[in-house]
């Protein structure tokens, strides 16, 4: 019987292990490669470096053929580990358009999506690592 996932891939130095790692992860670890980095202005204003992407965030593209570009972000898909922004889309054969799928690491959040109030804990708790005791 194959096993179907291992975390010990993780720490795997070989390109083909890594790969078997993401495309075989359960979506909860799929959730994490999702994560975006934030503009100087949140980066600030949270006091976090980087956030999970969610449907609603503006974000400007960074790497690719759509560098610079900006947009809303329409849809992410975890089974995928990819995200579809509103103003990034190609022509199909048909001439339909589609959005064009981006890696969530190639791109920065540049306003968030606050509907969800837990999304950021407003101020950070102390560190539970401080050799106070």
């Amino acid at each position: 019987m194959k096993i179907g996932f291992s975390t010990s891939w993780i720490s795997s130095k070989q390109p083909r292990k890594q790969r078997k790692y993401r495309f075989n992860a359960p979506l909860h670890i799929k959730q994490k490669f999702l994560g975006c980095h934030l503009s100087k202005e949140l980066r600030e204003k949270h006091e976090r470096r980087s956030i999970s992407v969610k449907k609603g965030d503006k974000v400007k593209v960074l790497r690719g053929q759509f560098k610079g570009k900006e947009g809303s972000v329409e849809r992410v898909s975890v089974k995928h580990s990819k995200v579809y922004v509103q103003s990034i889309e190609f022509q199909k054969k048909d001439g339909s358009k589609a959005f064009h799928p981006l890696e969530a690491s190639n791109m920065i959040i540049t306003e968030l999506n606050m509907e969800d109030k837990r999304r950021i804990k407003n101020g950070k708790e102390p560190s539970k690592k401080t050799g106070d005791k």
